[in-house]
């Protein structure tokens, strides 16, 4: 048993004694020396019976005897009466979750301390525990007068203590009772507001949130609360309510913030970088300013800028250096500065990124032509969940397929299935490895599993749509997939270009020329190049042909397939 229970016994047990309880003490005279013997007798008898059975009781709490514990408990509580020894009882039972017998012998306590704020609250939070939120408004009403100097964090406590309640209305008309006393208090109506919110009474909340804006027009809290609730019917009312806020309270750092952010999902990118700047000029050295401004200065193009941001960002205590460092390596390889962007990717030891990062910092290892290191780094990688695994086989595969091991790339691939069948993304990659190996089959095969636990796949259904037209064969079964890939995703360049192959393949040269026209002013991609170009060709529109694929082959010289059109259609 630990010390520090024996010694809880034996203070509750020795503060009987020596303290107002003793049935021996009681006598205030005793008349003679055979009376005090048996006075001393009986004290003494009462101190063993008492260290006993509190440490009868502790015994049975360590090894897990409960019902034992909790009866030593309750029955030494109700002989004594003593305060100390009430409360432990209490306690015990109410980590028993014997409820009701926790709250019959809190109801005890208070008989016995009936001023005591240590026991009302501990009755309060024995009533939420068992669901009897009848019975707690007066106990949580006596609480609340009884601290007047704290009134106002009491009322702003009641929602926290009430969190695990399942029964949101219930907690509402609770709050709304016991807070409405308060009217001329804003954190009364702060109250009522958390619990109608909490409760789906958003009308309500948003008009109780007003009433404390009233009552204190330069509360922050309430003002974001206000926001967010107004943020789930229209992100424009928030971020006009929070605008008038800070323009108010220019100092109001955490609605700024907030604001910030709401127009950055709004695409609002301009308006938000000058709340940022402004954020960033009054708390230039606080992570929770800096990390947003240099996301929106990266989302923006703006390199420097971001930059800037995160290398101060790591000279602070934000916490999650990882995904500093890995966004340092992302900027490190846009400016082709491979050592520098390893060195950063190296020291993402966590997170979200980790992955991500280990298996940049691998591809770096290959373009230095390093390709056994380059494994090795990731075969040293550990992924926690099936996912990061199935991201390390992918990255390996990548790796294999960039050094032109296809068939090892492969065979990496299959290895993963064997642990992953079902999963996703290694069947995908898996599918289109097998093709590049020259081996249909292989590819029918995957995506074939993959659409039976996917229909809706779209890249599935395209890929194995384009691999049906490429090849010239089960026509109107690739166009029924990649019409069923493009309704997922209508805007999709590669999809439309697939479409447009299949169109053409088909003899239907007008579509395929209006689909492929609009697949490459989307994206100007090479095979969707040689696509148009051979249908532009075809339609015998041939000087358009031959100046859409020398433009193209200008731009993107080593691609095979634009350059097997080009030295088919211009010799």
């Amino acid at each position: 048993m630990h010390p520090k229970f024996i010694a809880a016994a034996l203070t509750i047990a020795l503060g009987l004694t020596h303290g107002g309880f003793s049935l021996a003490a009681g006598d205030a005279v005793t008349k003679s020396s055979s009376q005090r013997d048996n006075a001393r007798r009986s004290s003494e008898n009462i101190l063993a019976r008492t260290v006993f059975q509190s440490l009868l009781g502790e015994f049975a709490l360590q090894r897990g005897d409960i019902n034992i514990g909790v009866e030593a408990w309750a029955d030494l509580a109700v002989r004594t009466r003593d305060p100390k020894v009430l409360a432990r009882a209490t306690e015990v039972a109410g980590f028993a979750r014997q409820y009701d017998r926790a709250l019959e012998l809190s109801r005890l306590w208070l008989e016995v301390e009936p001023d005591s704020s240590k026991a009302k609250q501990t009755q309060s939070s024995l009533l939420v525990m068992a669901n009897r939120l009848d019975e707690l408004a007066p106990q949580l009403t006596s609480l609340l007068e009884q601290d007047k100097a704290n009134l106002a964090n009491n009322l702003l406590h009641l929602n926290r203590m009430l969190a695990r309640h399942a029964d949101k209305k219930a907690v509402q008309t609770l709050v709304d009772r016991v807070a409405a006393p308060y009217d001329g208090l804003p954190e009364a109506h702060f109250a009522m507001a958390q619990a109608a919110a909490n409760a789906g009474d958003n009308l309500r909340a948003l008009g109780e949130s007003e009433k404390a804006l009233q009552l204190r027009p330069d509360w922050e809290t309430a003002a974001l609360a206000r926001a967010q609730l107004q943020a789930r019917q229209s992100n424009q009312t928030a971020i006009g309510s929070l605008n008038d806020f800070v323009e108010r309270y220019p100092t109001a750092r955490d609605a700024r913030l907030a604001l910030a952010r709401l127009l950055i999902n709004e695409k609002r990118y301009d308006e938000s970088r000058k709340h940022f700047d402004r954020l960033i000029k009054d708390y230039p050295d606080n992570p929770d300013v800096i990390y947003p401004v240099a996301m929106l200065a990266l989302q923006q193009g703006d390199a420097e800028t971001g930059r800037a941001q995160l290398e101060k960002l790591l000279k602070t205590d934000f916490p999650d250096k990882s995904t500093i460092h890995f966004f340092l390596g992302q900027l490190e390889q846009e400016q082709k500065k491979p050592e520098t962007a390893l060195e950063h990717f190296r020291q993402v030891t966590a997170g979200d990124q980790y992955i991500n990062a280990r298996s940049r910092a691998a591809l770096i290892l290959l373009q230095q032509g390093k390709p056994e290191e380059a494994r090795e780094l990731l075969h040293n990688t550990r992924g926690g969940t099936n996912a990061e695994r199935a991201q390390l086989v992918l990255a390996e595969a990548q790796l294999l397929r960039e050094a032109g091991r296809l068939n090892d790339a492969y065979i990496v691939l299959e290895s993963g299935l064997t642990s992953q069948p079902d999963n996703p993304e290694l069947l995908y990659e898996a599918a289109l490895t097998g093709e590049r190996l020259g081996k249909p089959e292989i590819l029918e095969t995957h995506l074939k599993h993959l659409l039976a636990l996917q229909p809706d796949h779209a890249h599935a259904l395209n890929a194995l749509g384009y691999s049906w037209a490429e090849r010239n064969i089960r026509l109107p079964e690739a166009l029924k997939l990649i019409t069923r890939a493009l309704a997922q995703m209508p805007d999709d360049p590669f999809i439309m270009d697939s479409l447009g192959w299949v169109q053409f393949r088909q003899g239907n040269l007008a579509e395929a020329l209006k689909t492929l026209e609009k697949a490459y002013a989307i994206k100007s991609d090479p095979e969707i190049a040689a696509h148009l170009g051979e249908v532009l060709w075809t339609l015998e529109r041939k000087d358009d042909a031959r100046r859409l694929l020398k433009d193209a082959i200008r731009q993107h010289p080593n691609n095979e397939v634009l350059a097997g059109a080009v030295k088919k259609l211009i010799p």
